[in-house]
């Protein structure tokens, strides 16, 4: 039997302390978050390991991104209570959840209606059944609740979010990965005024999401 509170104190000792994740309320949401209830169902053992985890076999795989990438990630948007934020591919909910822990007021999009309904569930049974999670194309975000302070991509894109970076509120920050394989890198997005400057974080690998992937170009 999986001892869950002394598994998610080991993951913020092990895995996001020694990663360069330092914010303090941060490491204290993602200790309280239980991770193990966003897994599938029969999989909780593994809510902790260090890889990404595999969260939908649906129409489109989804995962929820290990614990390191994803904790970079959410310290890089510098979350501040009562910040709208936009949470891009979440899978069953888990990052939504950790957002709404630091003080957030989040909106999550999902491709899927099934998996968007089974986000509400899990997001429910932890106590944040107030995360607002709808359902549609992922690369359009949701522009009936923008602008955001925030956006999180849960995963790898090739092309520049153009639609979600419009999405972004005066000094909004996009964060995602981009590019795929050993090249891919977590990059920051932020608006300021018309301008969108954008800024490499650290070397990262997560899951390539299809709605930004690159069409393929003519060939001869």
């Amino acid at each position: 039997m999986v001892d869950f509170t002394q598994a998610r104190r080991m993951m913020v000792d092990g895995q996001l302390r020694t990663f360069d994740v330092n914010d303090m309320s941060l490491l204290d949401a993602m200790d309280s978050v239980p991770r193990e209830l966003f897994v599938l169902p029969g999989r909780e053992s593994l809510a902790y390991i260090d890889q990404d985890i595999l969260v939908s076999d649906g129409a489109e795989s989804r995962y929820m991104l290990s614990p390191m990438i994803l904790g970079r990630m959410i310290q890089a948007l510098a979350i501040d209570a009562g910040d709208k934020v936009l949470d891009v591919a979440g899978g069953r909910g888990y990052s939504s959840a950790v957002l709404r822990e630091l003080g957030a007021q989040v909106t999550a999009v999902e491709s899927d209606e099934e998996l968007a309904a089974a986000a509400r569930q899990c997001l429910a049974a932890c106590g944040a059944g107030d995360v607002a999670v709808v359902s549609g194309p992922l690369d359009q975000g949701y522009a009936a609740n923008a602008p955001y302070d925030a956006i999180l991509v849960n995963g790898a894109v090739e092309v520049r979010p153009e639609p979600l970076l419009r999405q972004l509120a005066e000094s909004g920050r996009l964060v995602c990965v981009k590019g795929r394989g050993r090249a891919a890198r977590a990059t920051i997005y932020v608006r300021s005024g018309d301008a969108i400057g954008e800024r490499s974080l650290f070397e990262a690998a997560a899951p390539l999401l299809g709605s930004f992937v690159q069409a393929p170009g003519f060939t001869f």
